[in-house]
């Protein structure tokens, strides 16, 4: 199988988009092509992966701007979602299901 492959907008992104559905292993940076990096976990694609270590509290950069906040440590290769990252935007991001996306905050009929 051809190696896994991921995209990284802007040099200064601590992620990248999976552009394959990534198993643990090596992972190919595309775009603006840092070194590249090995998946620690399996992450679907349009996810993101970390490019390195993100620290709790640390910025998530995407695009070449903060889009996040990391609530956990991340590992370089980790999947990086609603589980160890919240909005800088939304403050509803901390109450998604990290699977679905769906509001946990909200009843439904």
């Amino acid at each position: 199988m051809s190696q896994r492959r991921c995209f990284q907008v802007h040099p200064a992104d601590n992620v990248a988009t999976a552009l394959d559905d990534l198993a643990p292993g090596a992972v190919r940076v595309l775009g603006a092509a840092g070194p590249d990096v090995a998946a620690g976990e399996e992450i679907l694609l349009g996810h993101k992966i970390a490019l390195r270590r993100i620290g709790e509290g640390e910025d998530i950069v995407k695009f070449g701007v903060p889009i996040g906040i990391a609530t956990t440590a991340i590992a370089q290769g980790a999947w990086v979602h609603l589980h160890n990252c919240r909005s800088r935007v939304d403050e509803r991001s901390s109450h998604l299901d990290v699977k679905t996306g769906a509001a946990l905050d909200t009843a439904y009929a």
